[in-house]
This record gives C-alpha cells, sequence and structure tokens, in this order.
C-alpha cells in the first residue's frame, strides 16, 4: 500500500488562493443595470466603491455599499450627465468627480452629509482631467490640461469641514 505524504503548507496556499479568488468578484451594478464599469476608486475605509458605469454611451457615477451591494442615492449627481475621475475621502462623505456641462468639463465636490455639490475652482483656461481627494478631505490634486499640456495642482479645501475621523462611518 502507498502512502501519499501530505504537504500542510500546499494545502493552506491551495486555501489562500481560493479565498483570493473567491473575493475577486466583480462588484454588483445597480438593480437592473448590466452596463460597463470604469474609474474604480475605494474609500479609505473600504466600505464604499465609487465607479463610472457606461449605458448607452452615456457615463454616470455609481455609489456601492460594498457589505449590501446596494447602489447609494447620490442626490444632485443622480441626474445623470456624464462623469469622470471619482475620488473618495476616508468615510466617503466627500465625492470628487468631473462632469461633463455641456462643451465643458468641471470639478465638483458632493458632500453627502448635506447633499451639496460644490463646484471646484479652477482657472478658466484649465480642464480638469483626473482627481485625487485627500482622506480628510481637505485637499484635491487636479491633473488638467491647459494649451495641450498636462500640470497637476493642489487645490486647497480647508474651508469645508473635514470628513469624519477613520472608523467613524457617515450615517
Amino acid at each position: 500500500m502507498t502512502q501519499r505524504a501530505r504537504n500542510p503548507a500546499g494545502i493552506l496556499a491551495l486555501l489562500a488562493l481560493a479565498l483570493l479568488l473567491g473575493a475577486c468578484q466583480p462588484p454588483p451594478a445597480a438593480p437592473g443595470e448590466s452596463a460597463d464599469q470604469d474609474q474604480p476608486a475605494l474609500s479609505g475605509d473600504g466600505r464604499l466603491l465609487a465607479l463610472i458605469v457606461d449605458q448607452s454611451g452615456r457615463s454616470s457615477v455609481r455609489l456601492i455599499d460594498r457589505a449590501s451591494g446596494r447602489a447609494l442615492p447620490l442626490g444632485p449627481l443622480d441626474r445623470g450627465q456624464p462623469h469622470r475621475s471619482p475620488s473618495l475621502s476616508w468615510n466617503g462623505r466627500y465625492l470628487a468627480l468631473i462632469r461633463q456641462r455641456g462643451e465643458r468639463s468641471e470639478a465638483v465636490l458632493l458632500d453627502r452629509a448635506r447633499g451639496r455639490l460644490l463646484p471646484l475652482p479652477l482657472p478658466a483656461d484649465r480642464l480638469p482631467e483626473r482627481l485625487s481627494l485627500a482622506p480628510d478631505a481637505r485637499r484635491l490634486a487636479v491633473q488638467s490640461l491647459r494649451d495641450g499640456r498636462s500640470s497637476v495642482d493642489l487645490l486647497d479645501l480647508s474651508g469645508i469641514e473635514p470628513d469624519l475621523p477613520p472608523g467613524v462611518p457617515l450615517r
């Protein structure tokens, strides 16, 4: 009778790989929605996922609660104008993104706690391309184009209330 040697390290490695592969599932689309998903942004605490969903050529932001898989309301951003480059603060109170207004792109900041959309000041000759919001929402890095050249600016957002401290979820 032949006995097979068992390798506990190998079994643990296979188990870890199976767990990792099981965790690598695409985020759920909003109910009844089958659309391309792009440009993911995770809140600092990992609870929320912002992504751009393309339906019939129209790009809109979605905010997904990862625990429940449901899409959260975005108030003034639910109107469906094209969006891109989402970025979340630590607890997801603030969502920065670029939206299209006619022929012009503008950077905006949504305060989810107050339901307010704040336009972010950029020089008129700059077109925002990408955003990155600091975890406390006190600074925003903006990559923009001016005369065909790319540059990065840091905006001081210290005039807004900072996001809640890590570990305190937005209600």
